[in-house]
């Protein structure tokens, strides 16, 4: 049984991203399903992943380290979405995340630059930007971003792709869209300036309640886990806020 429930909840995700495309005239292969697994047990993830839902993110690394062994025989992709502190650096390199979604301070790049010159891999990033101006929010403020980007750009072992937020978490959607407005504007402006090995081609943005929201403004990944795997213990806020 809860394997079907599982199946069915991505299946109405997926209804519901369509429908958000086609709603803006959008391709709906223009944007990803990442699961958030925060908090969800790796014999559920599995069920996601054996049904071929392969990418998959956590926020703490903690977590990421518990799963890892029970869900390697999987094939999936990993991405961190949580705020990394540099000691945990080794630890999501460890265990293979190909995409570190929440780079947002120099002193992260440039730790995780010499990380990765010593293991002689690259990993792939997104610059996650606070555009909700919450101060229990990560990210780095929306007029710094143009510049971070710059100064993440000298480090040849991190890809830059593109950009991350999370939107307010409010009922307003007009207020939350604001947010994701924001971030496709500071896209649109890195895009002009060609800065060299930056590609801008992800977006990552929008969750279970506002996905239509985030599709509507350019998001090529939105970010589901409540609406897949069934509400948390506590609200997303206390997940997402680390500090």
């Amino acid at each position: 049984m809860m394997n079907e429930q599982i199946l069915k909840s991505i299946e109405a995700v997926r209804v519901r991203m369509e429908q958000a495309c086609k709603k803006c005239g959008r391709n709906p292969q223009e944007v990803r399903l990442l699961l958030a697994t925060k908090t969800v047990p790796a014999d559920r993830i599995k069920i996601a992943l054996e049904a071929g839902h392969t990418l998959i993110a956590e926020n703490k690394v903690q977590e990421l380290k518990e799963k890892y062994q029970q869900l390697k025989s999987v094939p999936h992709t990993s991405h961190f979405i949580g705020h990394l502190q540099t000691n945990k650096i080794k630890d999501i390199l460890k265990c293979e995340v190909s995409c570190l979604q929440s780079l947002d301070r120099l002193d992260l790049a440039g730790k995780l630059h010499q990380r990765l010159v010593r293991e002689n891999k690259s990993l792939e990033v997104l610059i996650q930007v606070n555009t909700s101006g919450e101060e229990s929010k990560f990210g780095v403020q929306p007029a710094e971003a143009i510049e971070l980007t710059r100064q993440v750009a000298q480090f040849e072992t991190l890809k830059i792709k593109g950009l991350m937020t999370i939107g307010l978490f409010s009922a307003e959607t007009e207020e939350v869209r604001k947010c994701f407005r924001l971030l496709k504007s500071i896209q649109t402006e890195i895009i002009s300036l060609k800065i060299p090995r930056v590609t801008m081609d992800e977006l990552s943005m929008g969750m279970s309640g506002d996905l239509e929201t985030a599709i509507e403004e350019g998001a090529t990944i939105v970010r589901v886990g409540t609406a897949v795997f069934g509400k948390r213990a506590y609200p997303d806020s206390y997940y997402w806020n680390e500090g």
